[in-house]
């Protein structure tokens, strides 16, 4: 059974229509790549996937469940995890606290517990700090976990929304634009972070991405979106050499 099945999911805005007929699926273990010039839909996609906007249009379904139209914090809990185009730290708390705010939906203690300082507060607490600082060490932030997230370079702080997005221990993570502001060598780094996590996790993901390099160079299936409409869909090589996504993405 797919991971993600989007379903002729359609929505507009006014007048516009921001994503027509939209359909993917994406099996387990994948690593798909989204890509389209701006204004393509790209992120109205996520938004879609994620809660964020309901489908005038369509279904989605996740490990063969309905998710259409589930709130967010309804969508994370039963599986999807995502970035943003521009990162959403909570940048004056630690880097660790920023790992345990995804960890959220693992507690196992009561607000009695939590108010009063029971055993069942210092047990949980204990135990999602050592997943934190296990999530931390993936990454290599381990040494930073006490600093500020708002101090940490660019091409950490990156690093540190995906640690958070795992920590909530989904199915699907969604990556919007993951090398966006990076210079090539902390590119070739978050490729390598990106297999790694598909390869360690047991991870499905969907990115993406205006780096063509990064995409050809990880992503094994390809969709390219135009004005909201699938251009072309398929093998990653195939699609980068479409002559209709050539003349309409690549400019060439």
């Amino acid at each position: 059974m797919p991971v993600l099945e989007a379903k002729n999911i359609s929505i507009s805005f006014g007048g516009l229509k921001a994503v027509d007929n939209f359909s993917v699926t994406i099996e387990k273990g994948q690593l798909y790549g989204l890509i389209g010039p701006n204004g393509a839909g790209k992120t109205t996609i996520f938004n879609l996937l994620t809660g964020v906007y309901k489908p005038n249009e369509g279904r989605i379904l996740l490990d063969g469940a309905d998710i259409t139209g589930k709130s967010p914090v309804n969508i994370n809990k039963s599986g999807v995890a995502r970035t943003f185009q521009n990162i959403r730290l909570f940048r004056n708390m630690s880097v660790i606290d920023n790992v345990k705010v995804g960890l959220h939906n693992q507690l196992r203690y009561s607000t009695a517990s939590a108010v009063l300082r029971l055993p069942a507060f210092y047990r949980t607490e204990k135990a999602l700090k050592a997943k934190a600082m296990e999530l931390l060490k993936v990454f290599d932030l381990q040494n930073e976990a006490s600093y500020l997230a708002s101090n940490l370079p660019y091409g950490k702080q990156r690093k540190l929304e995906i640690a958070r997005a795992l920590a909530t221990n989904p199915k699907l993570l969604l990556l919007d634009e993951p090398a966006a502001g990076m210079n090539p060598n902390e590119t070739a780094e978050l490729m390598n972070t990106i297999r790694f996590v598909r390869d360690n996790f047991n991870m499905t993901i969907l990115l993406i991405e205006h780096d063509m390099k990064l995409v050809s160079g990880i992503c094994e299936q390809l969709t390219v979106l135009n004005f909201g409409h699938v251009l072309a869909q398929g093998n990653t090589s195939e699609v980068l050499n479409d002559p209709q996504v050539i003349t309409a993405y690549l400019g060439e």
